[in-house]
C-alpha cells in the first residue's frame, strides 16, 4: 500500500510521527513524502495543531538560548535548536537573496562563517570567549532560500582553550566544515 493510498487519520497519524523524529521538515518535504498537495500537509497541520516551520523553530529555540553563556542570543545566526553546554548544539539557518551573490545566487561563505562561529561560541560553557584559531573548509555551494544545519561538537577542552568542531549540511550533504580554538578570557 502506497503513502498516497494511506487514509486521511492514517497520513495525520503517519505525519505526526514524521514531525516527531525531525520538527524542522517543511511543508515542501513532507508533501513530497506523502505524495499529497501542500495544502493537504497545511490542513493535516492545522487540525492536529502542529503550528508551522518557523514556529516549531522559533519555540525550540527560545528554550535553549536561556543556556548560553559566552554570547547574547541575539548574537548567534540561526535559530539554536539543540544545546548541551559543553558539549554540542544545532542550529539551523534559512538563507535569504541578499546573502547571495546575484550572478550565481550562491550564498556567500561568510555567512555560513558566521552560522557556524557563533554556535560554537554558544555551546562552551565559559561567560566570554574569542575564537582563537579558525580553520574552515567550504565543500559545497550554497544557493539562498536552502537551510543550512550545523552541528557543533566540543572535541576537547584544554586550560582555558575549547576545540569545537562544527559541520553544516545542506540537502543532507556537509557544505562547510570548521575547526575553532575558543579561548576564554573571563575576568579574573
Amino acid at each position: 500500500m502506497g503513502k498516497n493510498s494511506l487514509s486521511k487519520k492514517e497520513r495525520q497519524k503517519a505525519l505526526q510521527q514524521k514531525l516527531k523524529e525531525d520538527p524542522f521538515l517543511t511543508d515542501d518535504e513532507l508533501c513530497e513524502m506523502f505524495s499529497v498537495s501542500v495544502q493537504t500537509i497545511r490542513l493535516d497541520r492545522l487540525e492536529l495543531g502542529i503550528p508551522e516551520l518557523r514556529e516549531r523553530i522559533k519555540s525550540v529555540a527560545e528554550l535553549n538560548y536561556k543556556k548560553v553563556k559566552s554570547i547574547k542570543s541575539t548574537e548567534i545566526i540561526g535559530e539554536l535548536v539543540d544545546l548541551e553546554l559543553g558539549k554540542g548544539g544545532i542550529s539551523i539557518f534559512e538563507t535569504t537573496r541578499d546573502m547571495a551573490f546575484e550572478r550565481t545566487n550562491i550564498v556567500r561563505g561568510h555567512f555560513i562563517y558566521a552560522q557556524a562561529e557563533s554556535l560554537a561560541m554558544a555551546v562552551i560553557d565559559a561567560k566570554a570567549a574569542l575564537t582563537g584559531v579558525a580553520n574552515i573548509k567550504y565543500k559545497t555551494p550554497v544557493k539562498y532560500g536552502e537551510k543550512l544545519v550545523a552541528m557543533a561538537e566540543v572535541v576537547r577542552r584544554r586550560g582555558n582553550k575549547y576545540f569545537v568542531w562544527v559541520k553544516t549540511r545542506v540537502r543532507s550533504v556537509e557544505a562547510f566544515r570548521g575547526k575553532f580554538i575558543l579561548v576564554s578570557v573571563e575576568d579574573e
